[in-house]
C-alpha cells in the first residue's frame, strides 16, 4: 500500500519505530509497504490509532486526512 508508506514518511517515522509499536520485526512491516503482505483489518485499525487518521484515508477511499472521532 503506497498510502501507509506515504503517511509514515510524512511523519518522519522509521519502519523500525513503527514496527516496534506494532509489535513486529521491521522486515515484516516492510512487506506491508511493498505489497508482499496484504494489510488486514486489525493492522488498519492499529495504524489509524497510531497516526490518529481515518481508516478511509489509509485504505485510499478518500483523500481527506481526517482525524479519528
Amino acid at each position: 500500500m503506497d498510502r501507509i508508506k506515504e503517511i509514515r514518511e510524512e511523519r518522519k517515522i522509521s519502519q523500525k519505530e513503527l514496527a516496534e509499536y506494532l509489535g513486529m520485526e521491521q522486515q515484516h512491516y516492510s512487506r506491508y509497504e511493498t505489497g508482499k503482505v496484504k494489510v488486514n483489518v486489525e493492522m488498519v485499525k492499529k495504524l489509524a490509532v497510531f497516526y490518529n487518521i481515518s481508516a478511509d484515508y489509509i485504505l485510499e477511499l478518500t483523500d481527506e486526512k481526517r482525524p479519528l472521532k
